[in-house]
Formats: C-alpha cells, structure tokens, sequence
C-alpha cells in the first residue's frame, strides 16, 4: 500500500513515517503544499494522509482540486485543527476520515486500512494464483485452507509479485518499491526475502515464484 504523507513538521513527519513502514507500507512525504499538489495529481497512491495546515497551497484546497479532477484517492485529514466547522467543510469536500491531532500512529494505521478496505471493495481485496491466496485489506496469506504468518515486508513483496502474475521483476524495481532502496549491486537483500517467501509460501515443485536467470523473480500464471 503506498501512501503520501503530507506533514511540514519535521519530527512529526518522521514519527508518521517510521510508523507506518514499520507496518508495510511505502511511504512518501511532501513538506508543503505545491509539492503535495503534484505529486497527488501525478502519482496513483493508495491513500493520503493531508495536513490542512501546510505552507503554501493549503490541505483543503489541494483535497477541493482532487475531487475537481476526479482523482478519488481516499484522504484522510490530519490537523491540530479540530473544529467541526472545519471537519464538516473537509468531509464535505470528500475527505474519507479525519483525525485530530496529536494521535497515535496504530489510529493512523487503522483508518488507513479501512478506507482502503471501502475504496477498493472487499472482493477486489483478494488476490489469487492457484492455491495462494492474500488479502490486501486484512494482510491475510492462505496456502490453501492454511494461514501463513509473514512480515510486513514479505508480504509486500509477495504482494507486488501476484498482483501481475507472469510480469518479470527486477532486483532494482523490487528493491525500490518494497524497500524504497536505490539499488545496491552488493546486496543480496531480494535473493533473502525471495528465500525466505518459498520457505513460508511455495515449498513444492512446481514452484509458483520463479527465478528468470539474469533477470529477477515472477509468480507464473496459475
């Protein structure tokens, strides 16, 4: 699940971001509004958490100018501004949730899920190959009838690899959109996680992640 946090705080901005990639998700930051503007516009999140006070273009403009365009990414408001004037004026405005500061980043994480949960519908949550089967909305793994615990950071991987079954990724597009790393032609670090999946999740032949020599990893099509 990727997310834009949209914080001009910097302790505040680095607490959000700490807690939430510790919980899987990929993150990235704006610090003010002209920013947060392009980069609501350009990129296809997940969901936003949006500051209403923000230098620069404000929250609530920028939410005004994404519903303008249609852009319905879920947006949850977070603001020291507690007001119903101004709760009222953001969930009329199409904001998905609000949430008063100061909070608690499992809240956050909470209401993240959930509006992703009512975005994207209960049945387009599940994801398919074979007997494999996730959750995106509860982060639930099932090998057939059977539950399987991984990491947040496994299960975003295996995430990325099923949701296009067949496509071929590389080491560098897996580690920039798991990890959000530059790539390192040191690290062994995908090789590990990919271990570490078959393990948990794809123990019999034939398996379902494949190695593409020279190339990186793909689930084959069921």
């Amino acid at each position: 699940m990727r997310v834009l946090v949209v914080e001009d705080e910097a302790k505040i901005r680095s607490f959000v971001v700490k807690g939430l990639k510790a919980e899987g998700f990929n993150v990235d930051t704006a610090a003010n509004g002209s920013d947060a503007r392009l980069m609501a516009l350009q990129t296809p999140y997940d969901a936003i958490v949006l500051d209403i006070m923000i230098p620069g273009q404000d929250g609530i403009s920028i939410l005004k100018e994404l519903r303008e365009k249609r852009i319905n990414t879920p947006v949850i408001l977070a603001t020291a501004r507690g007001g119903l004037e101004d709760r009222l004026q953001g969930l009329n405005l199409g904001a998905d949730d609000y949430l008063p500061k100061p909070f608690h980043i499992d809240e956050l994480v909470a209401r993240l899920r959930a509006v992703f949960r009512r975005s994207s519908g209960a049945l387009l949550n599940l994801v398919k190959v074979e007997d494999l089967t996730i959750n995106l909305g509860t982060r639930e793994v099932k090998k057939g009838s059977e539950a399987v615990e991984l990491t947040p950071r496994e299960f975003n991987l295996l995430e990325l690899l099923m949701r296009v079954p067949g496509r071929v990724y590389t080491r560098t597009q897996i580690l920039e959109t798991v990890w959000n790393y530059d790539f390192d032609p040191n690290t062994n670090l995908v090789d590990v996680y990919i271990k570490r999946l078959r393990a948990k999740v794809d123990k019999a032949e034939p398996r379902l992640i494949e190695t593409v020599r020279g190339v990186g990893y793909r689930i084959r099509k069921g």
